[in-house]
């Protein structure tokens, strides 16, 4: 799995007028899947990303994590982050897992962020997408599963 998080004032996803997911300050996490990954792969992504010490404390330096900032999480699908541009101009997306595997283990993904007691939205997957999003810092981080 891997992960763009982003630190953000706010943000929130629309498909097509409607908006789906929508949280104030917090982290947006964009997720990608490949053919490998696991619900194991799943759950310590997720803790990891809460555990991040990336929001700022009393004097200004990261040392808070989301929860302790009091913030949220949107969670968006995102398989181009396994795009492949080695070769030629045009991406391809074969180290993407297909839907089928794929959306289990986001829900996953989404679960155990929620098990932690942080509110939580998410976007649609398979949907064509608008994010909007502040980026507060500009903090943005990538991480990969085990």
């Amino acid at each position: 799995m891997r992960a763009l998080v982003q630190r953000v004032r706010r943000a929130r996803v629309v498909v097509g007028d409607e908006v789906v997911g929508e949280i104030p300050a917090g982290l947006l996490v964009l997720l990608g899947v490949t053919h490998a990954d696991t619900e194991e792969h799943a759950r310590w992504l997720a803790d990891k990303i809460v555990g991040l010490r990336i929001f700022a404390d009393d004097e200004g330096k990261m040392n808070r994590d989301v929860v302790e900032a009091g913030g949220a999480v949107l969670v968006v699908s995102q398989f181009t982050l396994y795009g492949d541009c080695s070769k030629g101009r045009r991406p391809s997306f074969i180290d993407a897992a297909p839907p089928e595997p794929a959306i289990p283990l986001y829900e996953a993904f989404i679960n155990a962020i929620k098990a932690h007691g942080i509110p939580t939205q998410t976007g649609r997957c398979g949907a064509m997408m608008q994010v909007e999003l502040i980026n507060d810092g500009p903090v943005t981080l990538i991480l990969d599963s085990k």
